[in-house]
Parts: C-alpha cells; structure tokens; sequence
C-alpha cells in the first residue's frame, strides 16, 4: 500500500537551493523550458532546472522496482526503516539497473538507456520533489551517474504535493504510450492495488491503465493469489517467496485465470485443484506451452501417484465434513480431499521454493538438500505427467481430426447449396464444370467408404449409410 516517507536529511537546505534555481530561471526571461504533469485531471505546468544529480534521491516508492524489493529481504527492511540511509539508496540503485525478472543479472535495457544518454545526452527532464526526491527518471539519474554527469535537467513539482499526489503524476508519466520502459508485470498490479485503495472504481483504473474492466478485475485475482501463495510458502525459519518471484509469468498466470473461471461454474473443486497444479508447475518452472497440458483430461491422468507424499495430509479437516462460520452459527462444506491434498503437495513445493530458490544463507547443508530433494522430485513427476499429458492430447486430436475435416466438408457442402440457387436464380450456372466437381465427390466419397467400412462388424447409421451409398450403382 501507499506509504508516506519522512523529509530527507538536510530537505530544507536542498528546497531552498531549489527556490533559488527557480527564481533564476523565472528572471533571466526568454523562454523557459517546463514539464507538463497530470495531475487531479488537470495539466500542470513546472519549472525545469539543472540540479547536482548526486544531491538527488532516489525514491522509495517509485512503482518501477517495487516488486524487485523483495528480491532481499534484509536490504528491504533497512529500506522501510531509513529509506535516505547510503545503503538503502544503493539498494535502491542496484535494483534500477538490475533485470526485473531476475535482479542478479543487470538488465540489458537499462545498459540500452546509458549507451543512449553517453551519445545523445538528456533529452527529457526528470522530474523531483522540492526536497530533491526523484518522481520520474530514477533509471536515467541511475544511468547519469555511472557515466559521472554532474548535473541533470529535472521539472519540480509544487512545495505543496503530497506523497499521494507525488504516486499519481509518477503513475501518469509512466503510463504515457511514448514512454521508454515500462512497468514490469507484477510492478503494474500493485499500482493498480494501489490505486483501488485510493478509492478509484475498476472503470477509472482501467481507463487510466488503458485495458478493458475485465482484464483490471483479471489482473487483482492474480495479484491476490500470487499474495496467498507468498504467505502459504513461509516457513518456521521465516523464509517465504517474493513477489519478484512471479515476475515472467504474466502469460501462464492469465491462462490460469481463464481455465479456473471456465471450469469454477461447473466445478469448484476441480478448477481449485487444477490451479494448485498449474500454479505449482509455474513455480517449477515449465513453459507455457507445458502448463497448457494441465487442464481437465490432466486430472484424469492421475498426477496424485505420481507426486511424493505431502508432509501432512489434510486430516485435520475430514472428507464432507463442515466448516463452522464464526458469529453465524452456519456449516458450509469444507474443500473435498482432492483440492486438500493438491494444497498441501503444493504447500510443500512453495516453502522449498522458498527456502532454496530464495537463497537463504543460513540454511543447513543438509536442509538445503532436503529441500532441493523435494523441488527435483516434484518437478520429475510434473514432468513425466505433463509428457503423458502432451501424448494423450496428440491422441485425442488425432481421433477428432477426421469428424473434425468432415464437419468442414459439410460446412463447405451447405454453402455450395446456396451458392447453386444463387448462381441458377441468375442463370450463370457452368452445369459441366459442376457435373465434373459432383463426379470428384463420389470418387471422394467412394474412397472413404472404403476406409470407414474397415474392420466394422456393426458400423453405426452414418456408415451403414455412406457404404450403401457409395456401393449404389448409377441409374440409367
């Protein structure tokens, strides 16, 4: 959520540094660049300036690396407690450069954007508040500094903004279509989270974000359910996954998304089981195109068997038994035993995930490979069910592929019926090129008589019928 953030050591001293800037540009005369903000659905205005980039801070509550901020959690923490401090601005900058999918690699866009301002220098202003916080251009004041620029262009805001007016124009800016990098996935979510907080409808939101309502109502339930996963993966030690974790998955996520909305209609506790499956397959690490296996014939195939058994089965809430509402004295039904069972295996994935995946240091060896152990077991058996699910799906549409080209054969006979009547009702029908195309279907018929009619004892109606049509000799 929105977080208001103290005044920066030596803020007064800095603003009125600011002031002074601005005045001496207002009286030199001639023409003054400015910066135009949107802000309160109105246009402002603001002064630009040349500002020493090493007196400018980074801004903690910029939306472009607040999901990479869990990326160390140590780090963060000092972050929240003194966000001015030189090893939280570090952080700060360390996180601007890195990749936002993974931030132990640098990011080859951010190296794209120095390359960029080393030929051609500053072409937009930035943007500070009067205490010489960043709004806009962290990555740029980022990419200044390691090319040892002094100072940088930047537009200030108004004294009197807040840290709530300061999170809308960095949002509008960074939402305009010309804008050079975008937010990266999980990063938008929490910008909109953000904004429902502030109390703007799902319609604002999306107009603002520029996707449909549908997809903004899309993009909460994922946010919500990469939430619930973080708090079911912590563990006694107080490791749990990071929300930089899910970064990547915005494709597989959505399709997830789809299939639990088609199938929760007809059956909650599939859908429920089938997105413990996929969400645990995500985790692991498997293509989409591998997630797409795990749909409703994937659960036929038995995965259960082939998964180590979870550390505690849910026997604490029996099969059909109820759940007390507290206050309302109500019983609804509890999750049946397969969605608890796929819980409590993908419980289990998420806290070694947790553990391992987010390097946590003081893990015992031993541990440390008890955990890998589970992760390598489990991504076996999805693998190995999800192969199995990949030749059962090529089987299925082989045995459809053949009604399937019928029924488009069909299809295409029907036009031809009407394209007949049109072409006789205009006399423009070529009869000999039609007698020679019906000539071609009997053959083709003929063919597939002969190929239907194959080791059928019994055929049913429709091939009884094409066997007696194809074999019908013609009438004089």
């Amino acid at each position: 959520m929105m977080r208001e953030f103290a005044a920066p050591p030596r803020a007064d001293e800095f603003s009125e540094l600011i002031r002074t800037k601005v005045r001496e540009v207002r009286d030199a005369g001639g023409t003054r660049e400015t910066v135009t903000v949107d802000w309160n659905e109105q246009q402002a205005h603001v002064e630009v300036v040349d500002l020493p980039i090493s007196s400018l801070y980074f801004n903690p509550g910029t939306h472009r690396i607040r999901a990479q901020r869990s990326h160390d959690p140590v780090r963060d923490e000092g972050l929240d407690k003194d966000p001015w401090s030189a090893e939280s601005q570090d952080y700060l900058r360390f996180l601007l450069q890195a990749s936002p999918t993974d931030p132990n690699l640098r990011d080859t866009d951010f190296d794209g954007l120095k390359d960029s301002l080393k030929q051609f220098g500053q072409n937009d202003p930035g943007l500070v508040t009067h205490h010489g916080i960043l709004v806009n251009g962290n990555t740029r004041a980022c990419a200044l500094r390691e090319l040892g620029v002094q100072s940088m262009r930047v537009g200030v805001l108004p004294e009197s903004f807040t840290w709530a007016d300061i999170n809308a124009v960095e949002l509008s800016l960074q939402l305009r279509k010309d804008h050079r990098r975008d937010y990266s996935y999980i990063n938008r979510l929490i910008a909109m989270e953000e904004q429902a907080a502030l109390g703007r409808t799902p319609e604002q939101i999306a107009k603002a974000f520029r996707i449909q309502v549908k997809t903004y109502h899309q993009e909460r339930w994922i946010l919500s359910t990469v939430r619930e996963l973080i708090e079911r993966s912590a563990s006694g030690g107080g490791s749990k996954l990071r929300l930089v974790d899910w970064e990547g998955a915005q494709e597989r996520l959505k399709e997830l998304h789809r299939l639990y909305m088609k199938l929760e209609s007809v059956d909650r506790d599939q859908a429920e089981v089938l997105k413990e499956w996929r969400l645990a397959a995500i985790l692991l690490g498997f293509s989409k195109t591998d997630v797409r296996h795990i749909d409703e014939h994937f659960l036929k195939g038995g995965l259960g068997h082939m998964l180590p058994a979870p550390e505690a089965a849910s026997a604490s809430t029996p099969e059909n038994a109820g759940v007390l509402i507290p206050g309302l004295g109500l019983t609804v039904p509890a999750s049946s035993s397969a969605v608890s069972e796929a819980r409590a295996l993908n419980d289990r994935v998420l806290r070694a995930k947790a553990m391992v995946g987010a390097g946590v240091h003081d893990l015992a060896e031993g541990e440390r490979a008890e955990k890998q152990e589970v992760i390598s077991e489990a991504r076996d058996a999805f693998d190995k069910a999800i192969d199995e699910a990949g030749r059962s799906a090529r089987l299925r549409k082989r045995k459809q592929l053949a009604p399937a080209r019928l029924a488009e054969a069909c299809a295409s006979i029907d036009q031809c019926v009407a394209d007949l009547v049109q072409a006789r009702s205009s006399r423009s029908l070529d009869e000999e090129a039609f007698d020679d195309a019906v000539l071609n279907l009997r053959s083709s018929l003929r063919k597939l008589a002969q190929q239907a009619g194959r080791g059928l004892p019994d055929p049913g109606d429709g091939v009884a019928w094409l066997l007696e049509a194809a074999t019908a000799e013609p009438t004089a």
